[in-house]
C-alpha cells in the first residue's frame, strides 16, 4: 500500500482545501467528476485540471497545473499510470505539499521521487472513499 492511514488523514484534514484535479472535464460519466463533487461536500476546493480547461462544479478549469495562477495544496491524479510520473513532477514544481494517484494509477518510481522531494504521497486509493471514513 502507497500511503498509510496517517498520510491519508494529513492529506485529507492539514495540508490545506485547495485541491487540483487532474484530468476533470464536465463529463459527467468520469469518476473524477464524481469525486470532484464528494470532495466539494467536504469543504475542498477544486480546481479542473484538463487540456479543455472547462469551469467544472462552478470552479474555473486550467490545461495544466503551471497554469493555475494560485497555489494548490494537494494534487489529485486521474490520468492514466503512464503519464502520472509527470504530473507528480510538476506538482513538486508547483510547491504543491501532496500528491495523490487515483485508484488504478501507480508509478512507484514517482511515488519515490514525490516523497524524496518532500511531499506526502497517496497511490492508488481514492479520496471519495478515504474522506468518509474519517468520521
Amino acid at each position: 500500500m502507497y500511503g498509510d492511514q496517517e498520510t491519508v488523514r494529513k492529506i485529507l484534514t492539514e495540508l490545506g482545501d485547495t485541491w487540483a484535479v487532474v484530468g476533470l472535464s464536465a463529463n459527467r460519466d468520469r469518476v473524477a467528476y464524481g469525486v470532484a463533487a464528494v470532495l466539494q461536500r467536504f469543504g475542498k476546493r477544486v480546481v479542473p485540471i484538463h487540456p479543455k480547461a472547462e469551469t467544472v462544479h462552478g470552479e474555473q478549469g486550467y490545461p495544466s497545473l503551471s497554469a493555475v495562477p494560485f497555489k494548490v495544496d494537494v494534487v489529485d491524479v486521474f490520468v492514466n499510470s503512464g503519464l502520472a510520473g509527470q504530473v507528480a513532477d510538476e506538482a513538486v514544481a508547483a510547491g504543491a505539499a501532496a500528491v495523490w494517484f487515483q485508484l488504478g494509477v501507480v508509478d512507484e518510481a514517482a511515488y519515490e521521487r514525490t516523497r524524496a522531494a518532500g511531499l506526502d504521497m497517496v497511490m492508488d486509493r481514492c479520496p471519495a472513499i478515504e474522506i468518509p471514513r474519517l468520521g
